[in-house]
């Protein structure tokens, strides 16, 4: 009797430290700090910075994913498996059912010229391996822009759309290489432009970076990037 006794009181200890550490981990995984290059928008707007790049996002929580990244896995997770592109326009705070799980849009100004996805799904505890990102923002354009390219890198593969038209993507492990990827030419429209974009990573670090080169290939600086309207 007393060594079932002594059992049971082992077991008792050994659930309660479980617990403890469990909420140990919980309460360090709730006291990561905020991205260090991320910042929440505090203006309507953003302007373009010096060499043209957007700097306002909506970013949405990552989707677990095989992390392959050829052509045919990235066509599959981003039009097939997980096609987010179907859904309105999302805005700050609104949340989205993929894969039964329930993610949640967030608005962020990067204070660089590029988009740290890593220092985004880090801070918010979520995963950075094998994983999916969708990214929009709206690009404010002072007239109507004939000619001009939409210019990217990423890391790793991306697909990208202007106002639902795809425009360029990358395939395959890659570093994040400003205008890695250039559209053909095209029209922005005087007014509102929604800018998507999809982003696979398999592991390691991982960003994009995107900005508008005119006719005559030079960055265009008199955009600005907003949130989509309500």
């Amino acid at each position: 009797m007393a060594r079932l006794v002594l059992m049971a009181a082992v077991c008792c200890a050994a659930s309660a430290f479980a617990a403890l550490a469990a909420e140990d981990q919980e309460r360090a995984a709730a006291a990561r700090p905020p991205a260090p290059s991320l910042t929440r928008p505090a203006s309507p707007v953003k302007p373009a910075g010096a060499d043209g790049f957007i700097q306002r996002w909506l970013l949405l929580d990552p989707i677990r994913v095989p992390g392959q990244l050829t052509e045919a896995a990235v066509r599959s997770a981003v039009e097939k498996d997980f096609p987010v592109m179907a859904t309105p326009l999302p805005h700050d705070g609104d949340t989205l059912a993929v894969g039964g799980s329930e993610l949640k849009w967030h608005a962020v100004d990067t204070t660089r010229y590029n988009v740290n996805l890593y220092h985004f799904a880090y801070a918010l505890n979520k995963p950075t391996t094998n994983v999916l990102f969708w990214a929009v923002t709206v690009v404010n354009a002072p007239r109507e822009m004939s000619g001009v390219r939409l210019a990217i890198g990423s890391n790793a593969a991306s697909v990208w759309w202007v106002n639902d038209v795809e425009a360029t993507a990358l395939y395959n492990d890659r570093q994040a290489v400003i205008d890695d990827g250039v559209s053909k030419r095209l029209t922005l429209k005087a007014g509102a432009n929604v800018v998507r974009a999809a982003i696979v990573n398999a592991g390691g670090a991982t960003d994009f970076c995107a900005r508008f080169l005119d006719a005559n290939d030079r960055p265009i600086t008199a955009l600005t990037a907003a949130l989509p309207a309500r």
